[in-house]
């Protein structure tokens, strides 16, 4: 960003203009008085042609007479609602405490890649109005949670398309490219924020796209009709499907609904490394590869712009010159990326900050429960709240199609995938957290140890509270035939739907709740010590709610507790060579 941009001209350097604040620890932006002019400076893009809408940003309001005082220059503004610093020499509100050198780096960064586009956009309130401007949004056409929630786990869809536009893109592979789902992760953040997985999910996997209600440009709504056993990649693009349909074509695979959505183009993976003076990547051996561009010797590099998007892109010259070998190359960019964002390099430099808020919000097109600096502002201080060391980079479990000769596409390898699915669903971590978690753990699975009632004695009344409609007669009847609980009984819908299955007992009733645990697959999370309650024949019972993860009368309910043996995965706080 230079001076111009913030409606001045007089050759001053942007860095300069930041002054570090006694009494918060923190740069804050003061500009030198000057004559009267427009607070929000225009966006950087070229007039619109005839006919076209008005960009997003605020306008004047006709009639609404500036605050000026004819022989004064007008003081800088402040951003809304922030409080008028101490005059000097007062008396100001005692010194914040700063916050830990780590975790103020997380609360700037938060994730890698898209993460790093919150993180830029988040430590932007400086220039609300301008970057506002500079965020594209399109509508999640219902397919999203409605966005994320502070007191809840967080789902965020990051694609990265193969869109060959911007400044010399056009000589990479397919110029003529609609924008197809090139590169996608699943970003599941825990409830607690203590650790997130990213999953990718490889464009050539082969899904049932659903069909995909679309807003068009004139605002109408249109169906664009599924595909069965169609590469993952044309989720997007492909016959106008938008971001929303790759959301909707995620749900259906993982099980998993995400609350948000980011794309970024080509030019984000320039743009991004570029504001930060390039990251530091490791090789296990020389690649030059001409179909990416990308000639480099085998050791540490720092790379940018033209040369990092080379990195990202190259895939015959690594692993088996698949799509699956680039996508570890890939992760451990966005760990290199996402490690020099934490970096007192980029932290300490405010003019790294104001070229990261630029890039971040130029690089995004975000879903339209996402699309204002103050809600990306929100997101990122959630996902600042992760260590590093608990981000789990992995992949989704594939196969080769064993229905091709030549093999060019995979499967899901159902040995594998669903418990990596389950585990991002039930909220639990690919990596080992810290102690205090694994104490809670151990009480929950506490509940279930210790003596269990026969089955002939257990004493339950089964509701449904979000299952499919007959589950709870369907559990009756093979708990009673199959199992041996005949002291049990339907009693209808529960009050409320609840998103997992849970057993209320009272405390007399445990070795009964442990026995019904048992034999149902139940966790320890999911028994919920408590009250009984009186059955139809007036005897104190359980009650067993059947919750929207209910799987079938027989099917197991307990969430998988690590990955399966085999899956490859990283953190982003270690450093890895790429062979």
């Amino acid at each position: 960003m230079d001076a111009q941009g913030r409606g001045r001209a007089d050759d001053i350097d942007p860095a300069d203009q930041w002054v570090l604040n006694p009494n918060t620890g923190e740069y804050e932006l003061r500009l030198p008085p000057s004559p009267p002019q427009s607070g929000v400076p225009g966006p950087r893009r070229p007039p619109a042609s005839d006919g076209a809408p008005p960009a997003r940003g605020r306008t004047d309001t006709p009639g609404r007479p500036r605050p000026e005082t004819p022989g004064r220059a007008a003081p800088p503004r402040r951003r809304r609602g922030a409080p008028e610093e101490p005059l000097p020499g007062r008396r100001g509100r005692r010194p914040a405490k700063k916050a830990a050198k780590g975790k103020k780096a997380l609360l700037w960064t938060g994730g890698a890649m898209a993460f790093v586009l919150v993180a830029g956009a988040g430590g932007a309130y400086f220039y609300i109005e301008h970057l506002n401007d500079n965020i594209a949004s399109v509508s999640d056409d219902g397919a999203s949670t409605g966005g994320f929630q502070k007191d809840k786990a967080i789902n965020i869809l990051l694609i990265g398309t193969d869109k060959r536009t911007g400044k010399g893109n056009e000589s990479y592979g397919d110029s003529g490219s609609v924008g197809h789902a090139d590169t996608t992760i699943l970003l599941h953040v825990s409830k607690d924020r203590s650790n997130a997985t990213a999953l990718s999910i490889p464009r050539d996997l082969i899904v049932d796209v659903p069909d995909c209600p679309t807003t068009q440009e004139d605002g109408t709504q249109k169906v664009i009709p599924g595909t069965q056993k169609a590469r993952f990649n044309t989720s997007l693009g492909q016959d106008g499907r938008t971001p929303s349909c790759t959301m909707r074509t995620v749900t259906e695979l993982t099980g998993v609904k995400p609350d948000n959505f980011m794309v970024a183009d080509f030019n984000a993976v320039k743009t991004l490394t570029s504001a930060v003076g390039g990251v530091e990547v490791c090789l296990g051996k020389d690649i030059d590869d001409p179909d990416s561009h990308l000639k480099l010797s085998k050791g540490t590099h720092t790379i940018e712009g033209e040369q990092a998007l080379a990195f990202v892109r190259t895939r015959h010259a690594v692993g088996f010159g698949g799509d699956l070998s680039r996508i570890g190359l890939q992760q451990q960019f966005l760990s290199a990326l996402m490690r020099k964002l934490k970096s007192n390099d980029t932290l300490t430099s405010p003019s790294k900050m104001l070229d990261l808020a630029e890039a971040g919000t130029k690089a995004l097109t975000v879903d339209s429960q996402l699309d204002s600096i103050g809600k990306l502002k929100d997101l990122g201080l959630e996902l600042g709240k992760l260590n590093t060391k608990n981000l789990t980079f992995t992949t989704t479990p594939v196969i080769d199609n064993p229905a091709e000769k030549v093999k060019t596409t995979v499967v899901l390898n159902e040995s594998t995938a669903p418990q990596v699915f389950d585990m991002i669903k039930n909220d639990v971590s690919f990596t080992a957290v810290k102690d205090k978690k694994k104490k809670e753990a151990a009480a929950v699975a506490a509940r279930l140890k210790g003596s269990k009632a026969p089955a002939s004695e257990v004493r339950v009344r089964i509701l449904n509270g979000g299952a499919d409609p007959g589950s709870a007669q369907e559990t009756l009847s093979w708990l009673q035939v199959e199992e041996g609980v005949t002291k049990s009984e339907n009693a209808g819908n529960a009050p409320a739907e609840l998103a997992k299955t849970t057993l209320e007992y009272a405390p007399d009733q445990a070795d009964q709740a442990r026995r019904l645990a048992d034999i149902m697959g139940l966790s320890g999370s999911a028994m919920k010590p408590g009250e009984s309650v009186q059955n139809a024949q007036g005897l104190p019972t359980m009650t067993l709610t059947l919750g929207k993860d209910f799987k079938g009368a027989g099917a197991s309910l307990t969430a998988p507790s690590k990955a399966p043996e085999g899956v490859q995965k990283s953190t982003a706080d270690k450093v890895e060579c790429a062979e």
